[in-house]
């Protein structure tokens, strides 16, 4: 049996005395998507931080192919190079052009050549169509191409493991499809990931497993066709009917 790229195992985070997350155990096959899905404040954004070792764990235990990311003697930025992470917030640095902020962490982090990060980020930006944009500062872009870019920054890289959290909720309606058909060709790319999101529809069309995430804990999981379309939990049934409503599903 393969060894998966993540596993996470009886995993618990609490701030203060208040707990947030509470045996959360999974593991992420390679290859696959890995969605979570939850009201807001069910933790799913603490969970990707504690993936990302933003955030520090109080209990349970974080693998990377097969390696503790969280033992106490990890190191932090060795497991990071592995990792690509894309947040609500496009976080680009304004002052830099867009090639420039798509080179700087193969440069300064890999030690790869300015010559050689520059044409890896070009055809990237070719991919994506946004080729015409290497050359102007975020503020040109809309909010689209910001989290674009900010996506292609993240996989520049080439990370073992993408983690994406509720990349689209900081967007106009109209602008999300540009972002989610960047994340639908990585995933036919066979990009390894775990998301966090609130679309639905997105969530069946990438996802290998959905996890449903109540008050810090993994209630339900399955397929997209299992939790999405026949949940068995009342908490999620009563979840989905009102992102039904709400036009997500």
């Amino acid at each position: 049996m393969t060894q998966p790229v993540l596993e996470v195992k009886q995993l618990r985070k609490s701030y203060g005395s208040e707990v947030v997350l509470e045996d959360i155990s999974f593991s992420v096959p390679v290859h696959t998507a890995t969605v979570f899905i939850g009201s807001s404040g069910s933790g799913k954004s603490t969970l990707l931080r504690c993936i990302n070792l933003l955030d520090q764990i109080d209990d349970g235990s974080i693998e990377l192919d097969g390696e503790d990311i969280t033992a106490v003697d990890a190191d932090v930025d060795k497991v990071r190079r592995k990792l690509g992470i894309v947040f609500q917030s496009f976080n680009l640095f304004p002052h830099m052009k867009v090639i420039d902020n798509i080179t700087l962490a193969p440069m300064k982090v890999q030690g790869i050549s300015k010559e050689v990060a520059r044409e890896s980020a070009y055809k990237l930006l070719d991919r994506f169509g946004l080729h015409d944009k290497a050359e102007d500062y975020p503020d040109r872009l809309s909010g689209g191409q910001q989290q674009r870019v900010a996506i292609i920054r993240s996989i520049a890289v080439a990370p073992r493991l993408l983690l994406l959290d509720e990349i689209t909720s900081a967007l106009d309606p109209v602008l999300v499809n540009e972002v989610l058909s960047t994340v639908r060709d990585l995933k036919i790319e066979g990009m390894t990931m775990v998301l966090a999101t609130h679309e639905m529809g997105f969530a069946k069309q990438v996802a290998d497993e959905v996890c449903f995430l109540h008050h810090g804990k993994i209630l339900e999981w399955g397929t997209p066709e299992q939790i999405l379309e026949s949940p068995k939990q009342p908490e999620t049934k009563e979840f989905l009917q009102r992102v039904h409503e709400a036009g997500r599903l």
